[in-house]
């Protein structure tokens, strides 16, 4: 979800969910320790509950940059051992870690050590032509002995050779069977499943199996089935989509006010009316419009008419 789940979208999907647990982009532990820290890591205080996704190898550089995410106020630090990108591949980090349990286990340990907060994994199943069945189970088993209790694991193969980042998305087929497995096998672990996931009647099925589900696309990409999450899994009351746009509609205008662009404001909710009419139009005129230089609030509320001036089918 690098370049998707950037802090306009997580306040997007908060509006629409108070309770689900959001994740950040990927942001390695290098760049925490050199880069921009306020802009990698600065977020809005509506996004809790909010885990940051780390990236990195190195178990004393790990624990820094969690130390310092930590302060920075997250409620949970995530290592990525599951982004198959070339990037990620050359800095030994992501899915190329699948091969090294044990050095996993050596920066998870570094990290529960540095932090009070929960550390916690995302992975794969394997990579290229390891067995899922021994892959999953030792990196889980070393990750849990160093104290690790929570696994996101994306139910897929990564192929860090032959395929790209985005074919890795789709083309190694899913076993989540494996997944449901090892969570028998292993009940005091965690397990959520990842992969495949479009709509909350799936994730209510795989809710049967595991502890829970990580949306990543379908969340993207349809934000309004967000709305839903919290009276179907958490008990709450239902959200309703049009008061959640309001409210961040007024997140926007803030952080226009604060020098913010309107297009990368906006991005994240050109799915959010799929399926009612007047979509269509509510899309184009962002893209069109959102872009340029100045565009506010105003352009927004147009767009959002083009939605609302039109009923909803029964």
């Amino acid at each position: 979800m690098m370049d998707w789940t950037d802090s306009p979208c997580r306040v997007l999907h908060r509006c629409l969910t108070r309770h689900a647990l959001l994740y950040t982009e990927m942001v390695t532990a290098e760049a925490v320790l050199h880069g921009d820290r306020a802009r990698l890591l600065g977020f809005d205080a509506s996004e809790h509950p909010l885990a940051l996704q780390l990236g990195g190898s190195d178990p004393a550089r790990l624990a820094q940059a969690a130390r310092i995410a930590a302060d920075f106020g997250y409620d949970e630090i995530n290592l990525n051992v599951g982004c198959p990108s070339d990037r990620v591949q050359s800095g030994r980090f992501g899915a190329c870690l699948m091969r090294e349990p044990a050095l996993v286990g050596d920066c998870v340990a570094a990290m529960r050590a540095a932090v009070c907060i929960p550390v916690t994994v995302k992975c794969r199943i394997g990579v290229d032509d390891q067995n899922p069945e021994e892959s999953l189970r030792a990196l889980l088993d070393s990750c849990s002995a160093a104290g690790v209790t929570v696994f996101a694991v994306h139910a897929r193969k990564a192929w860090l050779e032959g395929l790209s980042p985005r074919e890795n998305r789709d083309v190694p087929p899913l076993d989540h069977d494996l997944v449901y497995r090892v969570k028998r096998e292993r009940p005091h672990l965690i397990i959520q499943v990842n992969g495949g996931i479009e709509t909350l009647e799936q994730a209510e099925a795989h809710l049967r199996h595991v502890d829970g589900v990580m949306l990543g696309r379908a969340a993207y990409h349809n934000p309004a089935l967000l709305a839903e999450v919290d009276a179907r899994f958490f008990g709450a009351a239902p959200v309703d989509v049009d008061a959640a746009v309001e409210a961040y509609c007024d997140h926007v205008e803030r952080r226009l006010a604060a020098g913010g662009r309107l297009h990368t404001l906006t991005k994240p909710m050109l799915g959010l009316y799929n399926g009612r009419p007047g979509a269509r139009l509510f899309r184009r005129h962002l893209s069109e419009n959102a872009v340029r230089d100045g565009a506010g609030i105003a352009v927004l509320r147009e767009a959002l008419a083009l939605v609302k001036r039109q009923p909803v089918a029964a």
